[in-house]
């Protein structure tokens, strides 16, 4: 996938300026593509330079004047191009793991801490998850929303999140409170 897609798929809705883009980019869209501010900026100018979508400047009086952008035809065609071409497995690179890879052969402590820290960052997360599944359904169960709401999308995309980030806290507690068990076994010995 190329951030091209995901820049088409979070102006679907509604017609957002470039930093409005970029929040929705951390709010919803990184839990499944990371792009920095400056890389969804250069996307949009090419995204409209190839006609995918359409930018119209509003003025402001008290800010400087804005650029909204919305997607065109031809980016709903480039969409639907893409919804149809097979999906690549997904794979995981973190530096954690590696580090965790070599736990039989460094010491631990500090491994244990950014353990603990990137548990942390995952439990705000799911936090973060959470709120924005209640704010999306409203006053429906999720079942309710999951049958009759008009854009389940960001929703189901916004569970993946949930999921993935639930399974990453649980994962780094779990190898945190292994890795400082053994640390005291070996002490002890």
């Amino acid at each position: 996938m190329a951030l091209r897609h995901a820049v088409l798929a979070a102006l679907l809705d509604e017609e957002l300026s470039g930093y409005q883009l970029v929040k929705a980019f951390d709010l919803g869209v990184a839990n499944f593509w990371h792009a920095q501010p400056q890389q969804v900026y250069a996307e949009l100018t090419r995204l409209e330079k190839d006609g995918l979508i359409t930018g119209r400047e509003v003025v402001q009086d008290t800010r400087p004047n804005k650029r909204l952008f919305q997607v065109t035809d031809a980016g709903l065609a480039e969409l639907d191009h893409f919804a149809v071409t097979a999906a690549k497995p997904s794979f995981i690179r973190d530096d954690l793991l590696v580090k965790v890879q070599a736990a039989d052969h460094i010491d631990t402590r500090t491994l244990v801490e950014q353990l603990t820290e990137r548990a942390a960052f995952a439990r705000a997360k799911t936090d973060l998850f959470d709120k924005l599944l209640r704010t999306m359904r409203g006053d429906r169960t999720e079942e309710e929303f999951l049958r009759h709401g008009e854009r389940i999308g960001p929703y189901l995309t916004c569970l993946r999140g949930l999921a993935f980030e639930q399974g990453n806290h649980d994962w780094c507690e779990r190898t945190a409170t292994i890795l400082r068990e053994r640390e005291g076994d070996h002490a002890q010995q």
